[in-house]
């Protein structure tokens, strides 16, 4: 965590034990040992209906990040314990970060920069596109899908979104389709859907060849939601143009299974993908900005609670 969490917890009258060299399996002894309100973590951390019943006195468990496919949701209801997580504070450094790999893909810039240190200089088979009169198409429009669109709504391109959510109220950066227009219209999609259950590999063969399109891929998302045999093949047949990928379905690249490290090779040997290490939400400013949104909701939420008694 970034330095400014004793700072930031200490006004709201919290005792704070910094444990960041605790190992995961010695987490449920540190619990049992003393009657900790809350417990923070990152995305390692497996929160388990196991876990909890060593933290009796916990009220809440706070995620230092956007993602919360670690923890058991129903779990901690049954337990009586609330989650806050911080969205807000990396979604500004994803929605970057997400238009910087689009503008990698379209001009070439990783080929072109690993060319000249080759002592190549190639100029015609770099030519690029431009984002300007494209139709961008973001596949979920939470924090992370809405700070991306906004990054785009001055280069002159379409922006669609499509989300579950009904109910979602849109903006003026994007505009809500449904998924089948989303798939007849989008030159690029985005992928900005949490990971859960239902959404594993929902990016699939039958999503990618309903594009009517040849589209431009990426993944700043999860890395389980994107098939990614389907997106071999995509890139085999020309339905993916190219791809970007910031996640991978398993980023512990030595326990890569022979058809994860099969299709991880291909990947790897296609001049069309560009590849990062899930650092989307990785700023500098983000990771005190996770700090202050936690504290905020933590805040919050103990304000509720002596309020309620």
């Amino acid at each position: 965590m970034h330095p400014s969490l004793p700072e930031l917890l200490e006004p709201l009258g919290i005792t704070l034990h910094y444990r960041p060299d605790l190992k995961a399996a010695e987490i449920p002894a540190a619990l049992a040992a003393a009657p900790y309100d809350g417990l923070i973590v990152r995305s390692k951390v497996r929160i388990t209906a196991e876990l909890l019943a060593h933290g009796s006195n916990l009220r809440y468990v706070a995620r230092a990040g956007a993602g919360v496919d670690n923890i058991d949701e129903e779990a901690l209801a049954a337990a009586g314990v609330t989650l806050v997580n911080a969205p807000e504070g990396n979604r500004d450094a994803v929605g970057e970060y997400t238009l910087g790999l689009l503008l990698a893909l379209f001009r070439n810039i990783v080929r072109a920069d690993r060319e000249v240190r080759q002592g190549l200089w190639q100029r015609e088979a770099n030519r690029g596109e431009e984002i300007a009169g494209k139709v961008v198409g973001i596949l979920g429009y939470g924090h992370m899908g809405a700070a991306f669109a906004k990054r785009l709504s001055n280069f002159g391109c379409t922006v669609l979104a499509h989300d579950r959510n009904p109910d979602l109220p849109g903006d003026h950066n994007a505009i809500l389709v449904s998924l089948l227009e989303l798939q007849e219209r989008a030159d690029v999609l985005s992928i900005h859907i949490p990971y859960e259950a239902r959404n594993r590999h929902f990016v699939n063969d039958e999503l990618l060849t309903g594009f009517r399109n040849p589209i431009w891929l990426l993944n700043t998302a999860r890395g389980e939601v994107l098939d990614h045999t389907a997106l071999v093949r995509g890139l085999q047949s020309g339905q993916v143009r190219g791809a970007a990928l910031d996640v991978l379905e398993n980023e512990k690249l030595a326990t890569l299974t022979e058809t994860q490290q099969a299709t991880l090779d291909y990947l790897k040997a296609s001049p069309s993908v560009i590849f990062s290490p899930h650092i989307g939400g990785w700023s500098f400013q983000s990771y005190q900005r996770i700090n202050e949104v936690l504290a905020r909701k933590i805040g919050e939420f103990l304000r509720g609670v002596r309020a309620a008694h």
